[in-house]
């Protein structure tokens, strides 16, 4: 009670103001192509576009800035070195095109040549002798087991995911040391149509939190 009769009665220039709100809730800096967003920690982000428009791209881009160190070896990569989660609802992220992507990005920070185009079948780059040679498999190794992936097959499994969320989140910073940064979700309106037209959903429950109520509990 004391401490809102002082909030109330409290006089300050918005200078002070802005002082402390920044303090308390400090800008988060996000990993490119995300940082240009003020946001703060709880802030949710929707990213729209047509089909082909690479918004999965933009994520892949973000959690590899996010994964990777901000140095390793004296060699500077501008990292995070933080957890991200990734929960695909569309069931097609492909595993492989964030790998490659690693690499590649390891490579270039390296300081190699990366103009050349990855080979399909062992990921290694054309007319390259030696993988080991061109990026840091440890680096690369340490940098993956900082990406959490899950992947949910239904609406079902989703609302199960978001219902064990703090304790997987609790486990996951137990055992890296770290909480996760960044949770995507790739994308959230997978189920939707599934939803409508599933005659085990009551109609206007879909999407809600009634929804989640009725199934899973408060």
């Amino acid at each position: 009670m004391a401490s809102a009769r002082q909030w109330i009665e409290g006089d300050e220039t918005a200078k002070q103001f802005l002082t402390r709100v920044l303090s308390e809730r400090p800008f988060l800096p996000l990993p490119p192509p995300l940082h240009r967003i003020p946001l703060r920690a709880g802030n949710v982000v929707e990213i729209v576009g047509p089909s082909p428009s690479s918004k999965t791209r933009i994520l892949i881009q973000a959690a590899i800035n996010c994964i990777l160190p901000k140095a390793w070896k004296g060699i500077n990569y501008g990292g995070l070195e933080r957890l991200v989660m990734f929960i695909d609802l569309d069931c097609r992220f492909d595993v492989l095109s964030l790998s490659q992507s690693l690499k590649q990005r390891i490579i270039k920070e390296n300081g190699n040549d990366v103009g050349h185009k990855l080979n399909k079948v062992d990921d290694s780059p054309i007319g390259s002798k030696d993988v080991h040679a061109e990026y840091d498999e440890e680096l690369f190794a340490v940098s993956m087991r900082r990406f959490l992936y899950i992947r949910c097959y239904d609406s079902f499994e989703f609302l199960a995911t978001l219902k064990t969320m703090h304790f997987q989140l609790q486990k996951e910073k137990e055992a890296h040391g770290t909480g996760v940064y960044l949770l995507m979700i790739d994308s959230i309106g997978a189920f939707y149509w599934m939803d409508r037209a599933s005659p085990s959903i009551p109609p206007g429950r879909i999407n809600s939190i009634l929804y989640i109520n009725t199934y899973f509990g408060s």
